[in-house]
């Protein structure tokens, strides 16, 4: 299995420009003949608490539709990150997009503390699961929370990817946290992060992978845009930065 992790600059609050830059880093990823792409933390808006509640909304939304139909027509998986509203509530969530079948909305379960006056914590737990792999998915903070891998490693994940924004002065404290999942519950563990400025916060890029000894065995750089793909089977590794489109 090929999986590819999308390292992006959001543009404050504008789904519209930034679903530009998913599509392009999507269509890379085809490239690269990915089964699977992950975007960062509430990728399509930005990481904006303050503007969520008035950028939310579903699964559903046909400004999405171009991502299903490059999923349909490539068989890859993808992950992207947006404020969702159900029943009056605002949701830290990522939509998964597998082809030929109905989109899924993933809520962030373990929300950071200055989160919870906003948002509403997810209660839909899951796994995704592929002929060869069985994916964790955690949004940000909820790999702090030692229950969240706690419920990858009961249902049998091989793989845990955290959809992030980490600013420069969290990057090592993320990286290490991140390293030490791997190699403690034996995962192959993945991060996307944002460059850029997001939320307030100078992001500090390096999105990772780390193999199951906890060992860091690929990361993009501090500020350029890109991807970065690892082959579970090869056990190769392939970035793509912003100037090789």
């Amino acid at each position: 299995m090929r999986i590819a992790i999308a390292q992006i600059e959001a543009i404050k609050g504008n789904i519209e420009q930034n679903l530009v830059t998913h599509l392009k880093w999507i269509k890379q990823a085809v490239q690269y003949n990915a089964d699977m792409v992950v975007f960062p933390e509430l990728s399509l808006t930005g990481y904006e608490p303050d503007l969520a509640e008035g950028l939310a909304s579903n699964q559903d939304d046909i400004r999405l539709d171009e991502i299903q139909r490059l999923s349909d027509k490539n068989g890859i998986t993808i992950g992207v990150g947006l404020p969702t509203k159900a029943d009056g509530d605002t949701f830290v969530s990522m939509i998964i997009f597998q082809a030929n079948k109905k989109r899924t909305t993933y809520s962030k379960q373990y929300l950071y503390p200055p989160e919870a006056p906003i948002f509403k914590a997810g209660k839909n737990p899951l796994v995704l699961k592929f002929d060869t792999e069985i994916v964790a998915l955690a949004i940000c903070y909820e790999a702090s929370n030692k229950a969240h891998c706690e419920f990858a490693k009961q249902n049998n994940a091989t793989i845990y990817i955290a959809s992030v924004l980490s600013s420069i002065n969290g990057i090592d404290a993320e990286l290490k946290k991140l390293s030490n999942i791997a190699k403690n519950n034996k995962l192959l563990t993945f991060m996307a992060n944002y460059v850029g400025k997001s939320g307030g916060y100078e992001c500090a890029g390096k999105s990772s992978i780390w193999n199951e000894k906890g060992e860091l065995i690929g990361q993009l750089g501090a500020k350029e845009e890109g991807l970065i793909i690892f082959d579970t089977t090869s056990r190769d590794i392939i970035t793509s930065p912003n100037n090789a489109l």
